[in-house]
């Protein structure tokens, strides 16, 4: 009677094993190219939803004031939201993106609004058209007229020989070095702390000299895009986790809203609506940016008493 147990426990989980190895092999043939690069199979995360802020009265904003920032992509921490870079057909490691080319590629589909006159209207006023958009970061196509040196070569006449030829000129995101914050910071009374929200984004392009062709130093904004709005997009878009935890998958949405980027303060809110660099230089302009990030702590700090 015990034999007979035995051997039928044995067949037992001999099936078991022959179903599970049966399983294996069928989910491998299914597996794509991301699943057999890692050590598991990627779960579904397609469609997230962002997590809503916290609702706010304008009766509890006991005070408030807007910010500008930049972030500087050229800086180790900031390397995220530039790689991979973009080689003109859309470049990509594995399911990862730069920051310009998922939102660049969603204003093309017109999953979000871009709005133009960037270097003076930082208020969403005016929404790009779709000629403005085809025109970003120089993008241009243009009919020139060229000599087919082949014919020419061939006996032909040099001005019979001239034809006219369609010309592409494609935006190039790796010039978008910096990116442009508009923020507002107030203090919360109904939770007694202070907050921050982005409210938009803009790229900045590295500027050009018009005759040397030679690049200046300077940025300029291409386009501004509401935060609120282009969140949507962010939740989806994965990003290096500069953590060195590949396990802990993190998006565009995660970075901005845990503030995991270094920047610099390069405005407040003022009455002559000026920039820090036009009143401050080099260290100075540094050290002014440092003495408004100290002020607003301080703001909150003051309200306590200990």
């Amino acid at each position: 009677m015990k034999n007979s147990i035995k051997l039928l426990s044995s067949i037992f989980l001999a099936g078991i094993i022959t179903i599970c190895f049966s399983n294996d092999l069928n989910a491998q043939d299914v597996l794509s190219v991301e699943d057999m690069n890692s050590v598991y199979k990627k779960e579904l995360t397609l469609n997230k939803k962002v997590q809503a802020y916290t609702p706010l009265r304008e009766a509890d904003v006991m005070w408030s004031r807007k910010i500008w920032r930049e972030i500087d992509l050229r800086e180790k921490m900031n390397h995220p939201f530039y790689y991979p870079e973009n080689d003109g057909v859309g470049a990509t490691t594995g399911d990862r993106r730069s920051l310009i080319d998922v939102i660049y590629s969603a204003i093309k589909e017109g999953s979000i609004t871009a709005y133009g006159n960037a270097a003076i209207d930082d208020e969403f006023r005016e929404p790009m058209t779709q000629e403005e958009i085809k025109k970003i970061g120089g993008a241009k196509e243009e009919i020139v007229e060229v000599i087919d040196w082949d014919a020419v070569a061939a006996g032909a006449d040099p001005e019979e020989a001239k034809t006219n030829r369609l010309v592409k000129k494609e935006f190039d995101r790796n010039s978008v070095k910096k990116w442009r914050l508009k923020e507002e910071w107030f203090f919360d009374k109904q939770y007694s702390n202070m907050q921050v929200r982005i409210i938009g984004l803009a790229p900045l392009q590295e500027d050009r000299d018009e005759v040397t062709g030679r690049l200046t130093g300077s940025f300029s904004p291409l386009f501004w895009v509401h935060f609120p709005e282009a969140r949507e997009i962010l939740i989806n878009a994965e990003v290096f986790n500069s953590v060195k935890n590949d396990a802990e998958r993190r998006t565009y949405d995660d970075i901005f809203w845990k503030r995991m980027f270094n920047s610099t303060i390069t405005m407040e809110a003022n009455v002559a609506n000026r920039r820090i660099n036009e009143y401050m230089v080099g260290l100075d302009a540094l050290l002014e940016a440092e003495r408004i990030k100290a002020e607003i702590f301080n703001i909150e700090h003051d309200l306590w008493e200990y």
